[in-house]
């Protein structure tokens, strides 16, 4: 018994350990709420949330890579990094600002439309954001720059997207709404996938070992193009122009080629380029100039 008296002072102190655990773990919410309540008044709360619905709405390949581009590309969003400072400076601030404006724009294709728009909305943000001295807006050189970019890196050739750029280009000092933006980055877009879509078309009707194709066979695509093109009312959006150029089926095709082969006269050859800027002209020509 005398042995079991003396263990009892030495069970004592931990009677206390509820009470010490109860502080240690108040004090440990208290510091993760802290530490919440600092990432939300910082907004990385809100940027990670952002990021994450980014990732699920556009489901890249590989999701890492594309959060690092992702965050990488965000460091000019905010409009107070728009100060200007000197011309230099501010030259470069608006290249930062193309690119940023440029990989936002790519994140979805524009057949994705909810993500697409939502895309160019931000693009458009990136673009007007402004400095002390500036009020907010986009003006038409930035919005024509980034135009030209689209259309430079698509891989077009110059003389095929020239004209429709002088169709939707703003005047370097006219305000550019948003929806005007809109219109011109989707006619962009749509128009590098056409011109994508005339290329292939064409490499099945050229002769490989002269990389050219027969005229009349040329001719008559091109024209089963423009009907398919003019067939309804395709004005409310470009992206029609690339679904009635889908229904170009082999019936149709067949019945051009046909056509073609039925002409005996000697016919001379179409270079690629030719083709690609008739039918680019075709899908301009349905564009609606700005103003």
């Amino acid at each position: 018994m005398a042995a079991v008296e003396k263990r009892r002072p030495a069970v004592a102190p931990a009677a206390n350990f509820p009470d010490s655990g109860r502080t240690s773990v108040s004090q440990a919410v208290a510091a993760a709420e802290s530490e919440e309540d600092f990432l939300r008044q910082v907004g990385v709360t809100e940027m990670l949330r952002a990021a994450l619905l980014k990732v699920l709405e556009t489901r890249p390949e590989e999701p890492i890579a594309f959060l690092a581009h992702y965050f990488e590309n965000m460091g000019l969003r905010s409009p107070a990094n728009g100060g200007a400072g000197e011309p230099p400076g501010q030259l470069l601030l608006q290249q930062q600002r193309l690119g940023r404006a440029l990989w936002h724009l790519r994140l979805a294709h524009h057949s994705q439309r909810t993500a697409f728009n939502n895309n160019v909305s931000v693009a458009y943000e990136c673009l007007s954001a402004s400095g002390r001295k500036k009020k907010p807006g986009l003006d038409g050189r930035t919005y024509s720059e980034l135009l030209k970019r689209v259309c430079r890196d698509g891989g077009a050739p110059e003389e095929v997207v020239a004209p429709l750029l002088r169709k939707i280009q703003c005047r370097d000092h006219e305000a550019v709404p948003l929806g005007i933006f809109r219109t011109g980055m989707l006619s962009c877009f749509v128009l590098l996938e056409f011109v994508a879509r005339a290329g292939a078309l064409f490499q099945l009707l050229e002769d490989p070992g002269l990389a050219v194709a027969d005229r009349r066979v040329g001719q008559a695509v091109l024209d089963t193009l423009e009907g398919a093109l003019s067939a309804g009312d395709m004005a409310t959006a470009p992206t029609h122009y690339l679904e009635a150029g889908s229904r170009l089926g082999p019936d149709s095709l067949a019945r051009a080629l046909d056509r073609a082969a039925s002409g005996r006269r000697p016919s001379a050859p179409m270079a690629r380029e030719e083709f690609l800027e008739k039918a680019a002209a075709l899908f301009i020509a349905k564009v609606k100039p700005v103003g």
